[in-house]
């Protein structure tokens, strides 16, 4: 998973109340490219400041699953939390929740979310393209009222059909 992130041009840094030791030991084996180690919840959320801040207008995900992470999560501009040992503080601060605690999830969960991006651009092109369109082909009298309301009908079932791309397409 680390290293499809890295791919992704995504840093990975590790917020921790551990100590530093034990955090730098499993940062290497795993790859990470950052620890922070010995954290109290307060300063979690000043690293995620800090994060922020160096990401030069980028965004922060956190991933938490404890009482301690709550704070962090709100702080983050993506709020993930691992669901099924989650604590309850953790699980009511994220916008995701990841179940069966499978870390890996969280790339489906980014892929699904870039998806949903690019079709919700297509949609909102595909219905506005039509509407204008047929507002000015209307206006100028080359479509009747009736045929202008039908091609809006029918673009409907477009943005319809193609949102249903999300339930039923791979996330590669």
């Amino acid at each position: 998973m680390l290293a499809a992130l890295k791919e992704m041009g995504i840093r990975t840094v590790m917020l921790t109340g551990d100590r530093r030791q034990a955090a730098e030991a499993v940062a290497h084996e795993i790859g990470l490219d950052e620890v922070r180690a010995h954290l109290t919840p307060e300063q979690k959320v000043s690293a995620i400041e800090d994060l922020r801040r160096s990401a030069g207008g980028g965004r922060v995900a956190m991933i938490g699953d404890g009482v301690n992470d709550a704070p962090s999560l709100a702080a983050a501009d993506v709020s993930v939390a691992m669901g099924a040992r989650g604590s309850d503080a953790a699980l009511e601060q994220a916008e995701v929740i990841l179940m069966h605690d499978r870390i890996e999830n969280f790339l489906s969960a980014e892929r699904l979310s870039r998806r949903a991006r690019t079709i919700i651009r297509q949609n909102l092109s595909i219905s506005l393209g039509v509407v204008i369109v047929m507002v000015i082909a209307t206006v100028a009298g080359v479509v009747p009222l009736a045929a202008g309301v039908a091609a809006h009908e029918g673009s409907t079932v477009v943005v319809c059909l193609n949102s249903l791309r999300l339930l039923f397409g791979r996330n590669r």
